[in-house]
């Protein structure tokens, strides 16, 4: 291992940044604190025909809720920036020109005309038409064309590309996956890809390389679709004379049903969504569900996805970021891809906002629940917490329950019908008489005497529970009714209790 670990996460400012590229940085953030290392943020917009304005500001909002912070990047600085790929371009052209005095990269004059002809006829025998080193000395390019012909192009100013030459002669190239294993392929598969497109900017394949070395990054983790380019860069990395860094290619996240990557569609079919936060496409003004809007934690996000595809060997579920950062090894990431559970994320989400610190709660509960609870005290609302969120899976479903704010309009008619009988409107009453006699109208007190007045009558729970519940909630279920009419206090308890025998009657 490097002496110092340097890791980035890079994404493409194309869209909204997908749960998946959340986990990637996720796993190189918490693989550079395991070891003391730098995580940094590079933006990779070389791509300008997809970039997308507003992307590269809602990727750094997205890890900042997510609790992801950078030590060094784009918007954060560091002394090897820029950390933007398109204000390094003098940084690309230098290295370029070095790639071909070497004659590791040549200029090639094709178009893409031209190439689509080429594929076609290869369609129509069955074949496969690339540009490697079996085609290129057929093509237009610096290598096969005399000085002459290269000299009328280039004062022509006819467009061209620059690609990367591969060995003349095929031969096996082999590098240590951190996570797969040792990786072998032949030369004699790969193309001779583009390295610099016609309009003078670098393609990922060059700009990843050389960003990479310049920055120091010593592992480069990131997802499986990069895994057929990794020959490439390490082909680049030889070319340049430098040091490969380590590779590590994660697995995808795939869909519920474990059959294929989880797409925006699953999440719209599915009603969940698979971005951080929402995302409101500048061009159709269609936002699409962020974790954070719905309701979620960041934290239950987080520990989501850290186990989506990684492993501390033990059956433990509940990492908190410093934990995770203790345990995490890249020995832990799992070969084959992790389906995605939209239940066990809620199940996250749940376990979370119960651990809450009670200010935490109490803030949270009273931004759900703006307009309601205004007027009410830390302890008042600190009760509803303790009675319900062991009911929830958001905080702002608290706020569903209506009973909670007012009397209930209307009862449960289907429960009124089957389980309120002639007598149980006299039960109520005589319960009534019995609570507005407590001494102190708490939850204890009002268990004991309720219990008391069963045993007295000879009476069983359900003759009077869940009317009792009824007349105080409207519904069927809920909290401890105990609590819940402690909660109430005496006074709207017997208020309650009249409305809902008058609805009954």
């Amino acid at each position: 291992m490097a002496s110092k670990i340097r890791v980035r996460f890079a994404p493409s400012p194309t869209g909204p940044l997908h749960m998946g590229g959340v986990r990637t940085a996720l796993y190189n953030y918490l693989f550079a604190k395991k070891h003391g290392g730098d995580f940094l943020l590079r933006i990779e917009d070389t791509d300008q025909k997809r970039f997308v304005p507003g992307a590269d500001t809602y990727i750094q909002k997205a890890l900042e809720w997510c609790g992801i912070p950078a030590s060094e990047g784009d918007g954060i600085g560091g002394e090897h920036g820029p950390y933007k790929q398109s204000d390094r371009s003098a940084l690309y052209a230098t290295e370029l020109n070095r790639l071909l005095e070497t004659g590791n990269a040549y200029k090639a004059f094709d178009t893409s005309e031209e190439m689509d002809v080429l594929r076609k006829a290869a369609e129509k025998n069955g074949d496969v038409w690339q540009y490697d080193a079996s085609t290129r000395m057929s093509m237009r390019n610096s290598l096969s064309l005399s000085a002459d012909q290269l000299a009328q192009l280039e004062e022509n100013n006819t467009p061209y590309t620059i690609r990367f030459r591969m060995p003349d002669a095929a031969r096996d190239y082999g590098f240590n996956d951190a996570i797969r294993g040792h990786i072998i392929v032949s030369t004699g598969v790969l193309d001779d890809k583009v390295l610099m497109k016609t309009d003078g900017l670098p393609t990922y394949h060059l700009a990843n390389v050389v960003d990479d070395h310049h920055m120091a990054i010593s592992h480069v983790i990131r997802g499986e679709e990069w895994l057929p380019s990794a020959p490439l860069h390490g082909l680049l990395y030889e070319a340049f004379g430098w040091d490969a860094p380590v590779f590590a290619h994660l697995s995808l996240i795939l869909k519920p049903t474990g059959n294929g990557k989880l797409s925006k569609r699953d999440g719209d079919q599915g009603g969940f969504p698979i971005f951080p936060l929402n995302w409101e496409d500048p061009q159709t003004g269609v936002v699409s569900s962020g974790y954070r809007e719905q309701g979620y934690l960041p934290e239950a996000f987080i520990n989501m996805l850290l186990l989506l595809g990684w492993s501390s060997g033990d059956e433990k579920e509940l990492f908190s970021m410093e934990e995770a950062i203790a345990a995490f090894e890249l020995e832990g990431v799992t070969k084959s891809g992790a389906r995605f559970n939209p239940d066990k994320t809620k199940w996250f989400n749940e376990q979370y906002l119960r651990q809450l610190p009670t200010d935490a709660a109490v803030a949270a509960f009273r931004e759900c629940a703006k307009g309601e609870v205004d007027q009410w005290d830390d302890a008042r609302c600190i009760h509803v917490l303790d009675m319900m969120l062991e009911r929830v899976s958001f905080m702002h479903e608290i706020s569903a329950h209506r009973y909670l704010f007012e009397a209930p309009a209307t009862l449960d008619e289907k429960l009124v019908a089957k389980k309120w009988k002639p007598e149980t409107a006299g039960y109520v009453l005589q319960l009534k008489a019995v609570l507005a006699s407590v001494e102190s109208f708490d939850s204890s007190s009002i268990e004991t005497v309720f219990k008391a007045f069963l045993e007295e009558n000879n009476l069983g729970f359900g003759a009077v529970l869940l009317p009792f519940r009824l007349v105080l909630t409207g519904k069927g279920g809920g909290p401890s009714m105990f609590d819940f009419a402690s909660f109430l206090g005496r006074e709207e308890t017997m208020r309650r209790i009249d409305l809902g025998l008058a609805k009954v009657s």
